[in-house]
């Protein structure tokens, strides 16, 4: 971790190298790709919906491992004079995109669950249940190697594709479980309803957190008057105003602030107390504070409406 700090401007901030969790992204998109193709052609010559359904949706977990590898990629790229603070972003870019495809696929299974329903087909139990098992076995793996790298909303978004398509692969087996006990066929697109409500509720919550990242709000376990009046109560700090903080990307907090001081003398001692609180109470380690000392503007200001 390099450190550079400006401390006329009361300026502090970190550049954390980038873990190498590129490589389990990868290994992911081969295992999920080399599957994928398996699994269609079993779906069509079973005639089952869960099958080709969770082959589509490991087709788009490819597409999701293979945007979150780049994603990953360009965000090792160190900062340069037109990006100055690095690709970081396009993690949280990535996983708004995996969002939305995760939508657009469940909006895809609903539709032909739905016909199905009205228009139950002939399906192969045997083989669904065999392709499904081995599906979810890849699906547990892909997952288990997601799951060693470094937790960011980029590699969220992938597990969730990974994880959406293991409850297909679950899905997958318990209807043709059903069809070759039963021979009841509309057990395969309900089961495949059941599990888009599932990863619906998944996929909503990871677009509201990349939305909110990009839309630079003010992280959810953060509160914004909270820090404003822990700086504010700092010994020698008049007022604290301008104050922002947002997400630069997961893990990465940053805040803003001016910062009103009776007196340049005491600022030293007032940004290293700012620093302690913001790092040690809220975990924000990139602080850029800017002092201003007491002038007769202040004076008055501060006599007509203390703070």
């Amino acid at each position: 971790m390099h450190v550079h700090e400006h401390h006329g401007a009361g300026h502090t901030h970190a550049h954390h190298d980038h873990p190498r969790h590129g490589t389990p992204l990868f290994a992911a998109l081969l295992l999920t790709l080399g599957f994928a193709g398996v699994e269609a052609l079993a779906g069509w010559w079973s005639g089952s919906l869960a099958l080709l359904a969770d082959a589509a949706h490991m087709l788009t977990d490819g597409s999701a491992l293979a945007l979150a590898a780049g994603a990953a990629w360009l965000a090792k790229r160190p900062p340069s004079l037109r990006h100055s603070y690095g690709f970081a972003r396009a993690e949280v870019l990535a996983a708004l995109i995996n969002s939305l495809l995760m939508l657009v696929l469940l909006g895809f299974i609903v539709r032909e669950a739905i016909g199905r329903i009205g228009t139950p087909r002939d399906i192969h139990g045997g083989a669904v249940v065999s392709v499904a098992v081995a599906g979810l076995a890849v699906n547990l793996a892909v997952a288990w190697l997601l799951s060693r790298g470094e937790q960011t909303l980029n590699s969220r978004a992938a597990l969730l594709h990974v994880l959406g398509d293991a409850l297909g692969s679950v899905a997958a087996i318990a209807a043709g479980l059903v069809i070759l006990v039963t021979g009841w066929t509309p057990i395969d697109p309900l089961l495949s309803l059941l599990v888009a409500a599932l990863i619906l509720v998944s996929a909503l919550r990871l677009l509201r957190e990349a939305v909110h990242v990009l839309m630079e709000g003010v992280p959810f376990d953060l509160r914004l008057d909270a820090i404003g009046r822990e700086l504010a109560a700092l010994d020698g700090v008049l007022r604290v105003h301008d104050l922002h903080v947002w997400t630069l990307t997961s893990g990465s907090v940053a805040l803003s602030a001016h910062v009103e001081i009776r007196t340049l003398a005491d600022w030293p001692r007032i940004l290293d107390a700012a620093r302690h609180v913001l790092d040690t109470h809220h975990g924000i380690h990139h602080v850029t504070l800017q002092p201003e000392p007491l002038t007769p503007q202040l004076l008055v200001r501060h006599t007509k409406s203390p703070s």
